[in-house]
């Protein structure tokens, strides 16, 4: 007894010094569980935000629906432009006696529920007018052709993968030539920190542009049925931005970190997350807004959201605007910190 106690109390303590193996143990799982229960908790999905523009009984009854939140327009201009975006889940047009439902033809989960919603409105509508034939109509036409879900699929799973690259790239990189010299070494070689820097930074973004050709050409073979836009090459600086963001978290992570198992760990705690709440494997329109607030200061949503719009959306050089801006401003401020915390040899 006094053995299986005395191994038990050394392989406890053998197990509570390796950091990492704690991490995958007990946090990474907690980490889920409190991502997914803070996205799909507190009534997400409860409610799907509709906009009407014009007025009537249709839009009487539908202001009275439980878990719609409707939204007025004077025209539908503006309406049609924030669903386009992403923002609203249909957009009623009410003029007389017909009803015009528009919605996004493509893999958001809001629509069908929000086209049960109008259709049970307009239902309502009819009942209380008494007419026979029913005296409102109700037309659906979606506002762009009917999209694949690997068309959503891939641009998020794409910017995520590039992430993870350059981080774990770079990082991985910076540990193991600090524990083995490698850095003290070219610290005293005939060559610039510039030229280290350039020559590494090269490398990933080159690493980059091959993932995305082999993914684009794996989600384009017949059996996932891929269709790029006509400006799909404007997602070519959007990856190398993502490539200089990412990589500077990598060497923010790589400087702070000292072993290569707590690289990982870091690693995965700084991109899993941003993944999860930036929408690269699901919608997160239907968060709770203070969610909404927090991931749009996220690097990774603003890639997500640019690559979206220019490979899928069609979206043109515009749209490239606010996430290649985030993303170099993120670039500039994480590699600040990323040379303060930077050393050429353990301590």
């Amino acid at each position: 007894m006094t053995a299986f106690t005395s191994l038990s109390l050394a392989m406890f303590k053998a197990s509570i010094r390796d950091k990492a193996a704690l991490a995958l143990t007990f946090f990474f799982p907690l980490m889920f569980l409190v991502v997914f229960a803070v996205l799909f908790g507190g009534g997400m999905g409860s409610s799907v935000k509709i906009a009407v523009v014009g007025d009537g009984q249709v839009v009487s009854a539908l202001s009275k629906a439980e878990g719609v939140d409707l939204v007025r327009f004077d025209e539908s201009g503006k309406a049609l432009a924030q669903l386009r975006d992403g923002d609203l889940a249909a957009v009623v047009v009410a003029q007389g006696d017909g009803v015009d439902v528009r919605y996004a033809n493509g893999d958001r989960p809001e629509t069908a529920p929000a086209l049960a919603k109008v259709s049970e409105a307009v239902a309502s509508a009819n009942a209380g007018a008494s007419n026979t034939p029913p005296r409102y109509a109700m037309r659906q036409e979606p506002i762009e052709a009917a999209y694949a879900p690997i068309q959503y699929l891939t641009p998020g799973i794409l910017s995520w993968g590039v992430a993870s690259a350059a981080v774990f790239s770079s990082a991985l990189t910076l540990v193991a030539w600090r524990r083995k010299q490698v850095l003290r070494r070219l610290q005293l070689a005939p060559v610039g920190r510039v030229s280290v820097l350039t020559a590494r930074l090269a490398i990933a973004t080159g690493i980059s542009l091959m993932q995305a050709v082999l993914f684009v050409a794996v989600a384009s073979l017949p059996v996932f049925g891929l269709q790029l836009s006509n400006d799909w090459w404007l997602a070519i600086p959007l990856l190398v931005l993502g490539t200089f963001a990412f990589f500077s978290v990598g060497m923010l992570t790589g400087a702070v970190c000292q072993t290569e198992d707590s690289v990982s760990g870091a690693a995965n705690l700084v991109v899993l997350p941003m993944a999860l709440l930036g929408g690269s494997f699901f919608p997160v329109d239907k968060a709770p807004e203070w969610v909404k607030v927090f991931t749009n200061l996220l690097p990774l949503k603003h890639m997500n959201e640019g690559m979206l719009d220019v490979l899928v959306r069609g979206k043109g050089i515009d749209a490239l605007l606010v996430p290649g801006a985030v993303l170099l401003g993120f670039t500039v401020v994480i590699s600040v910190f990323a040379a303060v915390f930077f050393r050429w040899e353990d301590a």
